[in-house]
């Protein structure tokens, strides 16, 4: 079965925008377009539901049951508890919050394994908790090719590791850490596992119950919804963080860890990215099958389409002279997501794409540690070309003509 792109495009009203017609977008590991189904939500909570939501009138009532619709929903996509999943204003806030949470639990001495393969939300919150005696031990990545190397991870784990901290995917190497491997090998050593899923997501919705991490987060806006962060905290781990949230909420998991009032817009819309999903699985496959299920088929749908149309944009850039392609050249080892060194800035050659119809990006994307690693130049930084299920054969060749001109 293969992903049937008219469809899918049917449901992006980007695609049918006249001020876009022409323009190939290749910068959707920075935000993708919004499904339809989002902004329907969207607009009907802004015009009809505009009050204090869980009010005894009809507008708050409406309004509150969205929103637990929201959570209800994509928890069982994730294939956990309704409790078990937060939302906070982005990725990077929650990572604090829950930095600030560990920081308060964890005892001087103890340690918290990062990577300098992250993007910099998590890994900067934790490397601040240094400051109070906690001890961060990093995880590099392989210099030549960005890999990290599970050897090296166990050479760090020890009795006094309390919290390893890792990318499903990074947003420049791209490459697929195996998540459940490094999961199991962090939990035998005693240590809980933090995976930031931000530019995995946007590639499928994954069943973080099966996978195995204690936490893991992503953002909506890039997984065709609003600006939002996701975050899962598993319950054994949830109660065991001081509560972060007013103190009147404590009592409830997914409230611990949001101090501010929610987005309740926002949160409300994110229930049409798992319309979204379930429309996706009725098109293509049909039949019964519940929310982690549904969303699993839809995962490998995007998957081996996007794999498919990767292949020839690796093979095109990585026999030039001029570029040095960032991460693995075989589509099935890494996320649609690549980055490019070249011998000029990577923002000027971005902008040279334009006049091409390419929208995509250039700099360092908050993971100058990887690229310093990695003997990028900083001041050059790298042109990133991302995209997603949406994107069709005839954007990338688009692309590859457009490279062709520009490098």
């Amino acid at each position: 079965m293969t992903l049937d792109t008219a469809w899918v495009r049917a449901q992006f009203p980007a695609f049918a925008e006249p001020s876009l017609k022409g323009l190939a977008f290749f910068e959707n590991a920075g935000g993708s377009y919004t499904c339809k189904p989002v902004i329907d939500r969207l607009f009907r909570f802004y015009t009809q539901r505009k009050v204090q939501p869980y009010g005894p009138y009809e507008p708050s009532v409406m309004g509150g049951q969205e929103m637990d619709e929201a959570r209800a929903r994509m928890s069982a996509i994730l294939g956990v508890s309704g409790d078990e999943l937060s939302f906070g204003p982005s990725t990077t806030q929650n990572i604090y919050v829950l930095a600030q949470a560990f920081g308060q639990m964890l005892e001087p001495g103890e340690a918290i394994v990062v990577t300098n393969q992250d993007h910099e939300a998590n890994t900067g919150p934790w490397r601040r908790l240094a400051e109070q005696g906690i001890e961060i031990r990093e995880w590099c990545i392989d210099p030549d090719t960005g890999h990290l190397d599970t050897e090296d991870l166990e050479n760090l784990l020890d009795e006094k590791v309390r919290l390893v901290c890792f990318p499903h995917c990074s947003n420049v190497v791209g490459q697929v850490n195996p998540v459940t491997e490094i999961t199991a090998l962090s939990h035998a050593a005693g240590a809980f596992v933090c995976v930031d899923g931000v530019s995995y997501a946007p590639h499928g919705f994954v069943d973080v119950g099966a996978l195995g991490p204690d936490i893991y987060l992503f953002s909506a806006y890039k997984t065709y919804g609003p600006h939002q962060g996701l975050m899962v905290i598993r319950r054994a781990l949830g109660e065991l963080l001081p509560n972060q949230g007013h103190v009147f909420n404590g009592g409830s998991l997914y409230k611990r860890f949001t101090p501010a009032g929610p987005d309740h817009a926002q949160i409300a819309a994110c229930a049409g990215m798992a319309d979204y999903i379930d429309a996706a699985y009725a098109h293509h496959v049909g039949g019964d099958a519940g929310p982690a299920a549904r969303g699993a088929a839809v995962h490998h749908l995007m998957r081996a389409h996007e794999t498919e149309l990767l292949q020839p944009l690796l093979d095109g850039v990585k026999s030039r002279n001029s570029v040095r392609l960032i991460g693995p050249s075989e589509a099935t080892d890494r996320a649609p997501t690549v980055a490019l060194a070249l011998n000029r800035s990577g923002a000027d050659v971005a902008k040279a794409l334009v006049k091409h119809g390419i929208m995509a990006g250039g700099g360092d994307f908050y993971a100058g540690r990887a690229l310093s690693a990695m003997g990028v130049d900083a001041a050059k930084g790298v042109l990133r070309l991302s995209f997603t299920h949406y994107t069709t054969r005839a954007e990338v060749d688009q692309l590859l003509t457009a490279l062709d001109e520009v490098l």
